[in-house]
């Protein structure tokens, strides 16, 4: 009997693997790097002259918090691309925004535009025939990071056999164009992200950047770019038979998916603030001294993660240099031990630190609300400030569709020291970001720019979040404000008993991988 099963199991395994495509970890890789000379390009015209008016250690940026803008600026910096965009991404839905992003990709490769896009693998299912098609194209590059095998057991495969690989994604977000002008911050390509959705709202921040920091932009993309973990799509995805015609299809698609929603307000209204940029002859810019922070692709893996830079080292320096106030902005707070003992410290030292993350209401991620749960109550006795985001927040840039209903979920990851220095980025305040994930942003040092969001972050705390606080007894309240009342709630706001039994049952989870 016991070698009956041992066979059958043998053959299982076997039949198992055959239906996997398998990954050429060898591949040709030919390295390729940011185009140096691009200031003959009119994006550079116009760029490089403010550029000099400035101290060579400071660059210009300028945050954008209202989705429709995001959309607007990427849109609009792609088709004035001439020379090379550059674009690194954890997530690109097929969707509204997805479809509209990659054709305008694709119309700037027509255009003679060298595109690489490089793409983390967990949400590309079903993508396979696509990337081929786009990567066929000349001008095209497609290269994924920490790719699963393929075929119907593709993932399983990939979780038994390299769980310790596949169990970490690259989480960055960077779009540059010419080397002239770029983007980084919290969105991901999708419909939710830019305001697009009735159902769903994410209050997000990117950053837009000029000067010394586009350089670095470039620096970083390229090691990623290279790296061992970043492999093209020919090496996992299988080969065209007319890849000619199967790009000529994915174009005519993508055409007929933008002329289909281009009558909609929300397309007339990207439109308009497409213009708008394009005839703004005022200086968008603040102008601060600042630092890129990211992690090195190494910690893709497992084996080189502990000694790769970790861009946790830079954002401890600057979280505890807080002399007055701290801010931290995180849909996904799980703090483990250690930080709510340095936050409680660093509260005990006199400074007032404030944490703004979702609600379960407004929560996308149950689990991880399971992991961050348990840390309120010893913070709030710390003397630390929760406030967690309403679920029918308003979400700068959603104006222009019916999302009177949708559940609104911060999305921003963001801190503010002292009114000095601001970091925006794609890291959350959690264990996945802090030790499986690569990670991205930057430290802005601008007075100006952190004594702002402060302000603004003060005023929006009423009407668009609870208060957590402790009782008399020692037990977790919120306060939340409807017409001007306040309200006093005894269990997470505005949920079921399902939900709230779901996230604390997620509570199983180990925090490591949350």
């Amino acid at each position: 009997m016991k070698k009956i099963v041992e066979l059958c199991f043998t053959a299982l395994a076997i039949s198992f693997v055959a239906g996997c495509a398998t990954i050429d970890y060898d591949y040709p890789r030919t390295e390729s790097y940011f185009l140096p000379d691009t200031s003959d390009t009119e994006l550079a015209e116009g760029i490089e002259p403010m550029v000099a008016r400035h101290p060579p250690d400071q660059s210009g940026f300028y945050p954008m918090n209202d989705g429709v803008d995001a959309l607007a600026a990427r849109l609009l910096l792609a088709k004035q691309a001439e020379k090379s965009i550059d674009v690194q991404y954890y997530l690109i839905k097929n969707d509204i925004v997805g479809r509209a992003f990659i054709y305008s990709l694709l119309q700037a490769a027509d255009r003679g535009v060298r595109v690489r896009l490089l793409l983390d693998d967990m949400f590309t299912s079903g993508y396979d025939v696509g990337m081929a098609a786009l990567h066929s194209h000349p001008n095209f590059e497609i290269r994924i990071y920490n790719p699963f095998h393929r075929g119907a057991a593709g993932r399983a495969q990939s979780a038994l056999t390299g769980f310790g690989r596949i169990n970490r994604r690259m989480h960055n977000k960077s779009f540059t164009v010419d080397n002239q002008i770029t983007i980084i911050g919290g969105r991901n390509i999708a419909d939710e992200y830019f305001g697009v959705r009735e159902d769903a709202k994410f209050g997000d921040l990117d950053v837009v950047g000029i000067g010394p920091v586009v350089q670095d932009v470039s620096n970083m993309f390229d090691t990623y770019w290279n790296h061992e973990t970043a492999l093209p799509a020919p090496a996992f995805v299988k080969e065209l038979d007319d890849p000619e015609t199967a790009l000529q299809a994915l174009r005519d698609r993508l055409a007929t998916a933008l002329d289909d929603v281009g009558d909609s307000k929300y397309a007339e209204a990207v439109r308009a603030r497409f213009l708008q940029y394009l005839e703004s002859d005022q200086n968008l810019f603040e102008w601060a001294t600042y630092r890129l922070v990211v992690d090195s692709p190494d910690k893709g893996i497992k084996s080189k993660a502990k000694e790769a830079d970790s861009i946790t080292t830079p954002l401890v320096e600057s979280l505890l240099s807080a002399e007055r106030e701290l801010i931290i902005l995180s849909p996904y707070f799980v703090p483990m031990k250690t930080g709510v003992e340095g936050l409680s410290e660093l509260q005990k030292r006199g400074v007032n630190v404030i944490i703004i993350t979702n609600s379960l209401a407004a929560n996308n991620q149950f689990t991880v609300h399971g992991g961050y749960a348990p840390s309120r109550k010893p913070l709030l006795e710390a003397g630390v400030t929760i406030y967690e985001v309403r679920p029918d927040a308003d979400v700068a840039g959603t104006e222009f569709v019916d999302a009177s209903g949708a559940k609104a979920t911060l999305h921003t990851k963001a801190f503010i020291v002292d009114d000095k220095e601001v970091f925006i980025g794609s890291f959350n305040f959690d264990p996945r970001s802090a030790n499986l994930n690569t990670e991205l942003g930057v430290l802005i040092r601008d007075p100006e720019l952190a004594l702002l969001y402060s302000v603004v972050i003060d005023e929006a705390l009423r009407d668009k979040t609870f208060e957590v606080f402790l009782s008399d007894e020692g037990k977790l309240r919120w306060r939340g404000y409807k017409n001007g009342e306040e309200i006093i709630y005894d269990k997470e706001p505005e949920t079921t008993w399902g939900q709230r039994t779901k996230a604390w049952f997620a509570r199983i989870i180990p925090k490591s991988q949350l």
